[in-house]
């Protein structure tokens, strides 16, 4: 990632530091002019490179807000890339030259236009409709006034407004298992209906019982499988070329700009370079085979684009095209069935006196997979017991770096596994079935673990959810979940569900405190003071764990049962005040009624959380889901793009439509 950021940042000032180098070349007396004539043709190679790649025109969303400055850069760029070129004339590498020239002001006109069609201001203006002011009802209670004064019986009548063709209606409706062609066509549709989330636009009821009813009716695989193939559809609208390419403008410009190249290659073959050093010739064959084949590949990522695959509208008959999509689909879906790993060498050791390599091994999965597919994972109790020395930590906060060191140290991650895919949409489908109506769907959004436990009787817990603040009552659950997984003996006879919730809960648990922790920007709107509050806590337990020599290197187990034996029967508050916002024993307390559920608590305690991750996905600022897409995505956004489908959102504020009003006149 900082490889890719570096190289972002430095691409337009190596193109502005080169093109001045050739300038200055020029007034050279020792360079020949066939020297010169090179070096000017190499001038609109930089344009190319400033262009950019299609796979990414922005590394983070201000990026696209700045579309303004790269015009301006543009302007520039090319006029000094031309001010090289007509100081250079006569110029026998003149028509290869312009030639190149067109092909990269094409190039960088592209990315300057894919920067201006994501800015916020185009984006949602390209979504908003015509103003509707509604039926003329001025017009209808005149009419409707003028008959009652003519003594005529006169009533009106209401006509709802008329269903909308639906996806269903489309492609027909099916409830058995999606292939890789319905999963990205099915996508499409709903990232086009629904892409207005993105710059807070609201929706109608006819879109939400489509999209409802849609996933209601879907496996957990499939389910998810679609909102993958959508937020890959966010990324390449937001991050990519290919609302600016993908058209018939951007195809007529893209055949000039690769015509132009090829057409310069061959201008060039054909030309005597005699007097051209062999050197220079290599340089300048590397250059124009090296856009072609760029090209190339960009044609090819195109040809096998989603986009293209939409495009068709209807999946392809049998033939050797059909077979090669479904099977780059497939692999996109499910990875390399027989070839899962490859191996490297990584290091080389000495056992027995011979020398042995030892390999490590990449997952295949990752060059196909649409995000990150993992959960990442911080744990609170597990950081403050491997603590760094005071005067370490201030060296790196004083550098700059302690944040980022502190990510490397104690966040990991984990699978983000088909049971737990399943889990959480089973959950929410659940809450979807019962939210038939947009007030009932606004109350789910607004819980915070209080439906779980009062569906499962636990009402004597709805205090540690609902008269608590987000934040607080996120902390809390944790120092709990943390608490009881560490402390509860393991039998064998306890059943795979119970080890499956056990897990899920810890699991989740642990993602929350990554997002709250490392991830602040994405709860913002939720977390209210929740990093006082956990640098508080922190503090408390780093204090404890000091006292009870667990720190450096401290067991997490040994950890929670000191923290479990402490007699909690007063309340923190009550002793301690309210000035420091440690929550600790709080906790303590928490871990200690939840106890008391005996077998059925990790069913409880994995559900609650994720009604917290529900909550805090249905509460995130939407661009802070679309500023995850282009760091490889995060479950929170898949979890906030599945509830809004599932209908369960603040999003959908039209509920009846246009109503459509008749004067009807006689008895």
């Amino acid at each position: 990632m900082i490889l890719i950021w570096s190289a972002y940042l430095l691409a337009d000032w190596v193109a502005a530091f080169s093109i001045g180098l050739i300038s200055n070349s020029l007034g050279d007396s020792s360079e020949v002019a066939e020297v010169e004539d090179l070096m000017v043709f190499w001038a609109p190679f930089l344009l190319l490179h400033l262009g950019g790649p299609d796979t990414i025109t922005a590394f983070a969303l201000e990026d696209n807000e700045l579309w303004l400055r790269h015009f301006l850069g543009l302007i520039i760029q090319v006029a000094a890339a031309a001010y090289v070129f007509l100081q250079s004339l006569p110029n026998k590498l003149w028509p290869a030259t312009m030639l190149m020239f067109l092909a990269g002001i094409i190039k960088y006109a592209e990315r300057t236009r894919a920067l201006y069609l994501a800015s916020l201001n185009s984006f949602r203006g390209s979504m908003l409709k015509e103003p509707d002011p509604g039926p003329d009802y001025a017009k209808l209670m005149e009419e409707y006034s003028s008959r009652k004064e003519a003594n005529l019986p006169t009533r009106i009548q209401i006509t709802p407004e008329l269903r909308k063709e639906s996806l269903v209606d489309y492609y027909g409706y099916n409830e058995n298992a999606l292939s890789e062609f319905e999963v990205v066509q099915n996508a499409c549709h709903f990232f086009d209906k629904f892409k207005g989330l993105l710059v807070d636009l609201i929706f109608s009821f006819h879109e939400r019982n489509e999209s409802r009813e849609f996933f209601r009716k879907r496996t957990a695989e499939d389910a998810f499988a679609v909102i993958e193939v959508e937020l890959n559809f966010i990324y390449e609208v937001l991050y990519t070329k290919i609302v600016a390419i993908h058209c018939k403008k951007g195809y007529f410009f893209r055949i000039i700009s690769v015509s132009s190249v090829f057409l310069a290659l061959i201008f060039f073959l054909l030309l005597d370079k005699s007097k051209f050093q062999k050197p220079d010739v290599g340089i300048t064959y590397t250059l124009l085979i090296g856009a072609i084949v760029l090209d190339i590949i960009s044609f090819v990522m195109l040809f096998f684009s989603d986009w293209t695959i939409v495009a068709r509208k209807k999946p392809p008959k049998e033939s050797i095209f059909a077979t090669i999509f479904e099977k780059f689909l497939t692999i996109r879906r499910h990875g390399f069935s027989n070839l899962r790993y490859i191996k490297f060498p990584s290091r080389i050791i000495i056992r027995s006196g011979l020398p042995e390599i030892k390999c490590r091994k990449i997952s295949l999965r990752i060059l196909c997979r649409r995000w990150s597919e993992s959960v990442s994972q911080y744990n609170m109790i597990s950081h403050c017991l491997n603590e760094r020395r005071k005067k370490v930590d201030e060296l790196y906060d004083y550098l700059g770096i302690k944040e980022f060191l502190d990510e490397q140290a104690h966040v990991s991650t984990k699978e983000f596994t088909g049971k737990l895919r399943a889990f959480i949409f089973d959950e929410l489908r659940t809450k979807s079935e019962v939210a038939s109506d947009s007030e009932t769907a606004k109350d789910m959004c607004s819980s915070r673990g209080d439906w779980v436990l009062r569906d499962n009787n636990c009402n004597d817990l709805l205090p540690w959810t609902i008269h608590k603040e987000f934040d607080e009552s996120l902390i809390l659950w944790h120092i709990a979940t943390e608490i009881c997984y560490n402390t509860e003996e393991r039998t064998n006879n306890e059943s795979e569900k119970d080890k499956q919730d056990r897990e899920f809960a810890k699991l989740l648990s642990d993602y929350m405190m990554y997002l709250l922790v490392m991830q602040p920007t994405m709860m913002l709107a939720v977390a209210g003071i929740g990093q006082i509050r956990y640098r508080d806590t922190c503090a408390e337990a780093k204090r404890i764990f000091h006292k009870w020599d667990l720190i450096p290197g401290g067991n997490s187990k040994k950890a929670c049962e000191r923290i479990f034996s402490i007699n909690t029967e007063v309340k923190p508050v009550e002793v301690k005040g309210d000035r420091s916002k440690s929550v600790l024993f709080d906790g303590c307390i928490l871990a200690k009624e939840l106890k008391k559920l005996k077998r059925e608590k990790w069913e409880i305690m994995s559900k609650v959380w994720v009604e917290l991750l529900s909550f805090a996905a249905s509460h995130c600022r939407a661009n802070a889901h679309a500023q995850q897409v282009s760091k490889g995505g995060e479950l929170i956004s898949l979890v906030w793009l599945l509830m809004v489908h599932l209908g369960l959102g603040e999003q959908f504020r039209i509920n009846e439509g246009h109503a459509r009003a008749k004067l009807l006149v006689g008895k």
